[in-house]
């Protein structure tokens, strides 16, 4: 007769069997500012289009009693604004830079996708902009 060589495996309460992948999605958040490097684009404010996808990791589920258990869109929405209303940006890479700053202040955020285009600007054209990714480093530097 065989010998059963399974082995009975205490699993911790504590510790989580699962890594969700979460995504937030903002599409399409139009703001009217003044952005642009040209004197044109200082003086009147021009429809400016926001697209974002923030990936975040989490070990739990999201606690449908505590807002911080989520990566909150409408404080993603409520950030932008403040960004562009308290400082004019020449160009659309130094403000998508600010919104990464602040965004990956939430450890938990490892990817955002970004996308700013100006509506108005260019004729011929719906939009003109630009799509930049940044994904958190993990390595030493």
């Amino acid at each position: 007769m065989k010998k059963n060589n399974l082995k009975i495996v205490k699993i911790d309460k504590n510790k989580s069997l699962f890594n969700y992948e979460k995504k937030v999605l903002i599409k399409d958040l139009l703001l009217n500012l003044k952005l642009g490097y040209y004197n044109f684009e200082k003086e009147k404010t021009q429809k400016v289009k926001f697209t974002l996808e923030v990936n975040y990791e989490d070990k739990k589920p999201s606690n449908d009693k505590d807002i911080k258990s989520i990566v909150n869109y409408a404080k993603i929405v409520k950030l932008i604004k403040k960004l562009v209303k308290n400082k004019h940006y020449n160009f659309l890479e130094t403000l998508a830079e600010d919104v990464f700053d602040e965004l990956f202040k939430d450890k938990r955020i490892d990817k955002i996708n970004l996308q700013i285009e100006k509506l108005e600007i260019m004729e011929n054209c719906s939009s003109v902009g630009i799509q930049i990714s940044k994904k958190r480093s993990y390595e030493k530097l």
